[in-house]
C-alpha cells in the first residue's frame, strides 16, 4: 500500500471510520485514473462503453450532488445545473471525453474539496443524524446514510476502473 493510500484504522469513532473508508476510495480512484494519456482515458473496454475519463467526470457530479444538492439543498454547480438529464441520463459520462485529464482530475478535486467542507458543515450542524435538505423517495437520508453510499459508489466504480485500467496499460492493484 502506497503512503498516500494510508489504511483506514481498525477502531475509531463513526465518524472517523466513515471519513477514512471514504477518503480511502476517494484515493483509490484518483490512482486508478491518474497518469494516463488523454486517448488512454477515453478508451472502453468492450462490451462496457465506459470509460476512465466517464467515470472522472460520474464521480465527480455523484459528490456534487450529495454533498452540495441533496444534503444541503444547493443547486448543481456549472456545467451540471444546465443538463437536461432526462434527455442526456449519461451526459457525464458521454460527455468526459471532450475534456483533457488535467481539466477533469482538476474538476474532480475542487468538488471533493468542496463536499469535505459540505460534510464538515454537516457534522457540525448536527452530526451523523442530520437530514438532508432533500428526499430520496420520500424520506430524507441522514448523512449516515449519504457517506455510507459515497463509499459504495465509490467501490462499485474502482472495479470498473480497475477493470478498464487493466485493459488500457494492464496496471492492476489496489
Amino acid at each position: 500500500m502506497s503512503p498516500e493510500q494510508a489504511e483506514p484504522p481498525y477502531a475509531a469513532d463513526e465518524v472517523t471510520m466513515l471519513r477514512a473508508w471514504l477518503d480511502h476510495q476517494r484515493s483509490t480512484f484518483r490512482r486508478k485514473t491518474r497518469g494516463l494519456t488523454r486517448d488512454q482515458m477515453t478508451t472502453t473496454h468492450p462490451p462496457s462503453t465506459s470509460t476512465l475519463a466517464g467515470l472522472v467526470h460520474h464521480l465527480t457530479y455523484v459528490e456534487d450532488w450529495w454533498f452540495s444538492v441533496v444534503l444541503h439543498g444547493r443547486e448543481s454547480r456549472s456545467p451540471f445545473d444546465a443538463v437536461d438529464w432526462d434527455a442526456t441520463p449519461d451526459w457525464e459520462l458521454d460527455t468526459a471525453v471532450d475534456h483533457e485529464p488535467e481539466h477533469l482530475h482538476g474538476f474532480f478535486d475542487d468538488v471533493v474539496a468542496a463536499s469535505d467542507a459540505d460534510l464538515d458543515q454537516a457534522l457540525t450542524g448536527g452530526g451523523l443524524d442530520t437530514r438532508a435538505a432533500r428526499t430520496r423517495r420520500g424520506e430524507a437520508p441522514t448523512l449516515r446514510w449519504v457517506l455510507l453510499h459515497l463509499i459504495e459508489e465509490y467501490a462499485r466504480h474502482n472495479g470498473h476502473a480497475d477493470l478498464i485500467r487493466e485493459a488500457v496499460d494492464g496496471s492492476t492493484g489496489t
